[in-house]
């Protein structure tokens, strides 16, 4: 028998909960219990962190800071996520809520340390939506221009009214999918993982051919050094790459915010996140080799350390390694990437909410569930709309703005992931002794990794200070990126004090209380 011994507070009692580690299940929130199997929970947290998107955009900034050992850095942003994951997993098992971080948190921390874990989601997520729309409105008139051969189709992305207008489009219809429910979202994301994972094979099987038949310009020998990371040149290059390198990796999580979604909500969403974590270490070590051995590190011509291609390496090298033909299905293929993962990443953003809601941290209008797609409706209607208001009102007042908007963005990953890596050892503090298991699981692993995240937002904190960092605005001699990070965080805290103000039972610990399990004697 386990028992549950919450802290001392206004309305807590002491629960017992036979063969579980927390004292509380979920509270029901009305989705569609079971439409997720362990496959399906996979495929949306591969899809959810876009990883071809992801490389064609850090590939080169990456090589930038860190030359040869891209992949070796690669495999140190990997550790602290993995680390995390562990801690994710552990916490489902006990609290299997959509709710994840903010849930999580609350049990650990209390109302207002949860409260802001969950904004520093939210906020987070509703930035990737906004880049994720302006990236597949980009690749979207970039594939038209290359199939159609017409220069002025591919030029539209420049013109800012239609380029806006698109993401919109791309929104709404993401919005739309998302509403339906899990089973319109597994149907649709199916095909476009499938696809673009089956093209980034294609790609690193024809790269690491072309480059052992050398011959090639600037190609470089596969060589073992390559991973290791005490072969950076310095430890700024090693940690503004680490800061890259944690960004590929963001959106495995997406994967247990549909637990109450899932077949096996105890297990299966914590096996699919290490199962995401495999896929996405292999197939970025891969592509990294692959891409480096073909093009090498220069910073001219296909090199992936020239500037002028780093934003977009896959554009820069479809055609020399796939050819005319196969090269424009890499186009595809980051096409594909974006626009899945913009549907998914609706689904940890609108449960995130439903929760927040329905524990009475938000208000009660984002707790309805359609009827009839058991999903939550105005949560993800009110995702949409934040997502689609804020780029559009970002691209009309200025591009540096939106530059330094994504660059805050690692700022709130580091916040709310550390946040959850410290409240699973806090959280299960009274069992640690337990066994070696419940020490390295639930305790020594999360706070590794919560102290590498937390020691990458304090790093970030200080590098935004720099005007130089992200577009090189400043205010007041301050880099814009340190006013909009920060103001971001400070926009949730003032929000808080007004739910404060509504939702008094939340914030006095009435409605979600404090607790540890504790082992009977």
């Amino acid at each position: 028998m386990v028992h549950v011994q919450p802290r001392p507070g206004a309305g807590e009692t002491v629960r017992s909960v036979a063969g579980r580690d927390a004292g509380e299940r979920p509270r029901a929130k009305g989705l569609s219990g079971g439409s997720v199997g362990l496959l399906g929970s996979s495929v949306i947290g591969i899809s959810t962190v876009a990883p071809v998107y992801c490389l064609t955009s850090t590939l080169g900034p990456t090589v930038g800071k860190a030359g040869v050992q891209m992949p070796a850095v690669f495999l140190a942003g990997f550790l602290p996520m993995l680390l995390v994951a562990f801690a994710y997993r552990e916490l489902n098992k006990a609290l299997p809520d959509c709710g994840t971080s903010f849930t999580w948190t609350v049990r650990a921390f209390g109302p207002r340390v949860g409260w802001m874990c969950g904004w520093g989601l939210v906020i987070a997520t509703i930035i990737v939506l906004s880049n994720l729309a302006g990236v597949a409105t980009s690749f979207f008139y970039l594939l038209l221009g290359r199939l159609t051969g017409s220069g002025s189709i591919a030029a539209l992305d420049g013109d800012r009214l239609v380029h806006v207008v698109t993401c919109l489009v791309f929104i709404a219809a993401a919005t739309a999918v998302s509403y339906r429910g899990m089973t319109a979202t597994k149907g649709v994301q199916y095909a476009l993982v499938g696809l673009q994972l089956a093209v980034l094979a294609l790609f690193v099987a024809m790269a690491f051919t072309k480059a052992r038949s050398g011959g090639l310009p600037g190609s470089l020998d596969f060589s073992w050094t390559w991973l290791n990371p005490f072969e950076v040149a310095s430890f700024g290059a090693f940690t503004a790459g680490l800061s890259l390198s944690i960004f590929l990796f963001w959106g495995w999580d997406a994967c247990l915010t549909v637990n109450e979604e899932t077949q096996g909500s105890e297990k299966t969403p914590g096996r699919a996140s290490l199962i995401v974590m495999a896929a996405l270490i292999g197939s970025y070590l891969l592509t990294a080799v692959g891409a480096q051995m073909f093009a090498g590190v220069g910073d001219k011509g296909m090199g992936l350390g020239n500037p002028d291609t780093s934003s977009n390496v896959f554009a820069a090298l479809a055609e020399p390694v796939m050819g005319k033909v196969l090269g424009v299905l890499l186009f595809v293929a980051v096409l594909a990437s974006a626009a899945a993962s913009l549907q998914t990443t609706f689904l940890p953003v609108a449960r995130t909410v439903l929760a927040m809601s329905t524990y009475q941290a938000l208000p009660p209008s984002f707790a309805r569930i359609h009827p009839r797609f058991k999903s939550p409706g105005p949560a993800t209607i009110a995702a949409g709309a934040a997502t689609g208001v804020f780029y559009a009102g970002i691209s009309f007042l200025s591009q540096n703005v939106l530059v330094d908007t994504i660059y805050a963005l690692g700022l709130m990953i580091c916040f709310y992931y550390s946040l959850t890596a410290f409240a699973c050892a806090w959280f299960f503090r009274a069992r640690l002794r337990r066994s070696v298991r419940d020490a390295l699981f639930r305790g020594v692993f999360p706070v590794l990794g919560g102290l590498v995240l937390a020691a990458v937002f304090c790093k970030t904190l200080h590098d935004m200070w720099n005007p130089a960092y992200g577009s090189g605005s400043a205010v007041f001699g301050v880099g814009s990126v340190f006013f909009i990070g920060v103001g971001l965080l400070l926009l949730g805290v003032v929000l808080m004090e007004l739910m404060r103000r509504r939702s008094p039972a939340f914030f006095r610990g009435e409605v979600l209380t404090r607790s540890t399990p504790v082992i009977e004697d």
